[in-house]
């Protein structure tokens, strides 16, 4: 049995929906433990573009159980859609195969008013959020008032805890953002959600575990990237729920014996969606020309990705705080072209030397990126199957944020379609000491 945790050691976009696909191939089961649609998987297969909010992944693979654990929010409208969406494709054949925690907390209409509300009254503060209601999902969750996937199925206890929670709700748009209330006219479109979702509902929890004992194997799946979880990244400027190896025990119940390996997905060079520090971000040509030939556009959002170089500190600080035992590295054909790529090994701060990323949100601002130049390639690297393929300049590449990280890179992607790949070694069949 072996249980792998797959987690984005950047600011989310890290590519994590091809590696989770391909990994899948291996793996009995995938699991989704945190977020909600705020977030987006891009899948590339059979030249054929698949965009995942919510579904695990690996449901792009025949005979695979995808699971939804408790720490995931539920929009029921967007999971209804791309359910259609997948069944349309030929995926989802058997209700067997999307198993939804019940324990899921719910997007509410009411979430997405006060989300948008709350953003625009930051004013230049603003945190840069989808407006999907994620945030004031989560506080409903912590504040112990949420509405849960199973209370969907019960018309009185919803119409019960709806109306309960539009009091503080009304109360929130007319005192304070000078908006009318809201009513609960939404009530009989989202029991009839719940109709539709009842058949996918389980103990996922207990479901993990049954597979756990009898040996399979599980991927770990969640959304967005370590230096967007609310403890250790970037804050305030950070999503909701925990994005670090850690969360994906809670949001998917498991305990840390275990887990067998943590990969950390990166891209070879960094990019970021909405507000907030990024210490090598990219303001000129080469930044465009980043942003340009990896059609850096937010699979959710459709905004524009903000690009830099490979920043090996926040990298190493990806580590330490998931535990990371080797690198799934991405996008390493979009910085074919470049005559130099630039490592950023350090920062300075006041005139010190910084080899860790600081926790400051101001020192985050302030540093300065202390580079190391490579030369680059002008090889074409997308029919590479191996390292031997790769042209020595891409390799040195490969090796050295290998050695900057201090843990192996295990797979490399040298273009967007599943088969654009190198293979080092399968998580699934590694053992650690």
């Amino acid at each position: 049995m072996s249980t792998v945790i797959v987690v984005g050691a950047q600011w989310g976009d890290e590519g994590k929906g091809k590696i989770v696909d391909l990994l899948t191939e291996f793996a009995d089961s995938v699991v989704r433990h945190q977020g909600g649609n705020n977030a987006g998987h891009t899948l590339v297969v059979d030249d054929k573009t698949v965009v995942l909010h919510i579904v695990p992944s690996g449901v792009l693979h025949k005979g695979i159980t995808c699971l939804v654990g408790p720490g995931v929010v539920i929009d029921p409208e967007v999971l209804r859609e791309e359910i259609e969406m997948l069944q349309k494709q030929g995926h989802l054949e058997s209700q067997k195969s999307l198993r939804l925690s019940g324990n899921c907390h719910i997007i509410m209409p009411y979430h997405k008013v006060l989300d948008s509300l709350c953003e625009d009254a930051l004013g230049e503060q603003k945190i840069g959020t989808t407006g999907r209601g994620i945030g004031p999902v989560y506080e409903d969750k912590v504040a112990r008032r949420g509405i849960r996937l199973m209370d969907l199925m019960q018309p009185d206890v919803l119409k019960e805890k709806v109306q309960r929670n539009l009091r503080r709700v009304n109360a929130l748009l007319e005192n304070l953002y000078g908006q009318k209330p809201m009513s609960d006219d939404f009530l009989g479109r989202y029991i009839k959600l719940g109709e539709t979702l009842k058949p996918y509902m389980d103990d996922v929890v207990l479901r993990v575990h049954e597979q756990m004992d009898s040996g399979r194997h599980i991927l770990l799946e969640g959304a967005q990237g370590t230096l967007l979880d609310p403890d250790h990244g970037t804050f305030p400027f950070v999503t909701s729920s925990p994005t670090i190896a850690g969360g994906a025990l809670t949001g998917a119940g498991v305990g840390p014996k275990d887990i067998t390996e943590v990969v950390g997905i990166t891209k070879a060079y960094v990019t970021r969606v909405g507000e907030g520090p990024f210490p090598t971000e990219l303001h000129d040509e080469t930044g465009d020309m980043l942003r340009k030939n990896g059609h850096e556009v937010g699979a959710t959002t459709g905004r524009p990705r903000r690009c830099g170089w490979m920043d090996a500190v926040a990298l190493r600080h990806s580590v330490r705080v998931n535990g990371l035992t080797s690198i799934a590295l991405t996008k390493m054909d979009v910085l074919t072209g470049f005559d130099t790529i630039r490592i950023a090994v350090g920062y300075k701060l006041n005139g010190e030397f910084l080899d860790y990323f600081p926790m400051d949100p101001q020192e985050q601002i302030d540093v300065e990126p202390v580079y190391e130049d490579m030369p680059g390639w002008t090889e074409d690297i997308t029919q590479a199957r191996d390292m031997e393929d790769l042209p020595p300049n891409a390799l040195r590449y490969l090796n050295r944020i290998s050695d900057l990280a201090g843990i192996p890179i295990v797979i490399a992607s040298v273009g967007p379609a599943r088969s654009e790949t190198i293979v080092l070694n399968n998580p699934f069949r590694m053992r650690r000491d």
